[in-house]
C-alpha cells in the first residue's frame, strides 16, 4: 500500500492587483497584505519540499511566513500577456465577455485557461515532487483554482467558478490519485472554509475558498 503524500497550497497575500481587481503584474503585497501574514508562521514537518511561484508576492509571501521557498517556473500566474497591470472594465466588453465565457480565450496573447490546467497536471504528475511525502506550496490563486480541476479531471469551465481568497491555505492528499479534501474532524496542517454563492446571473455557482488560522499538523 503507498504511503500518503500530501500537497499544501497557500495563495500569496493581498497586492494592489487583487485589491482592485486588475490584471497582475509582478507587484509585491501591500502593507495590509504583510500585516495578515505577520503571525501566520508555517513549521514545515521534517523532509518537506518547499516551493513557490517566481513572483515578488509569492516569494514575500513565503518569506513571511518563514519558509524558505525555492522558485518553481511551472507555479507562476496565469499569464495575462498585453492585459497585464490592466482592469477589466477598461477592456473592450467583447473581449471581457470571451475572457469570463470561453477557457480558451488567448485574445491578450497569454495563456489560456486549459494552457494552464495542463501546466498545472503537468507539475502534479512530475516525479521530482513524487519523492516527497510533503509538499508546501506558495503560489496564485489562479494556480489554486487550477490544481483541483486538474487532480480532478473537472472540465476547464469549472475553472472560474472558485475564488481564493489572500492567504487562503488548501490541502490535496494523494495515495493512488489526488484527492480534495474540504474539511477534516481530525487536526490537520490547516484547513479552509468553502463558501457556495449564486454569481451575478443568479444561475450558476461558485464556491469561495477562505483561509483559516493553522490548526496543528496530521
Amino acid at each position: 500500500m503507498p504511503g500518503v503524500r500530501k500537497l499544501d497550497l497557500i495563495s500569496h497575500g493581498l497586492t494592489d492587483a487583487s485589491r482592485a481587481a486588475r490584471f497582475p503584474a509582478d507587484e509585491p503585497l501591500t502593507p495590509a497584505g504583510r500585516a495578515m501574514l505577520a503571525d501566520r508562521a508555517v513549521e514545515p514537518p521534517a523532509g518537506a519540499r518547499i516551493v513557490a511561484g517566481p513572483e515578488r508576492r509569492t516569494g514575500e509571501t513565503a518569506r513571511l511566513l518563514g519558509l524558505d521557498a525555492a522558485p518553481l517556473s511551472r507555479l507562476r500566474d496565469l499569464d495575462a500577456g498585453a492585459w497585464r497591470g490592466t482592469e477589466p472594465g477598461l477592456l473592450p466588453p467583447e473581449e471581457t465577455g470571451r475572457r469570463l465565457t470561453d477557457p480558451g480565450h488567448r485574445g491578450h496573447g497569454g495563456e489560456s485557461v486549459p494552457d494552464l490546467l495542463d501546466r498545472v497536471h503537468g507539475w502534479l504528475d512530475e516525479p521530482a515532487g513524487g519523492e516527497a511525502p510533503h509538499t508546501i506550496t506558495v503560489t496564485h490563486p489562479a494556480v489554486i483554482r487550477a490544481v483541483p480541476a486538474a487532480a480532478l479531471a473537472a472540465a476547464p469551465e469549472s475553472f472560474r467558478r472558485t475564488d481564493v481568497a489572500p492567504g487562503a491555505r488548501v490541502r490535496l492528499p494523494r495515495r493512488t490519485a489526488w484527492t480534495l479534501r474540504l474539511k477534516s474532524t481530525r487536526p490537520c496542517y490547516w484547513a479552509f472554509r468553502a463558501t457556495v454563492v449564486p454569481n451575478e446571473s443568479g444561475k450558476s455557482r461558485k464556491v469561495i475558498l477562505a483561509g483559516t488560522d493553522p490548526v496543528g499538523i496530521s
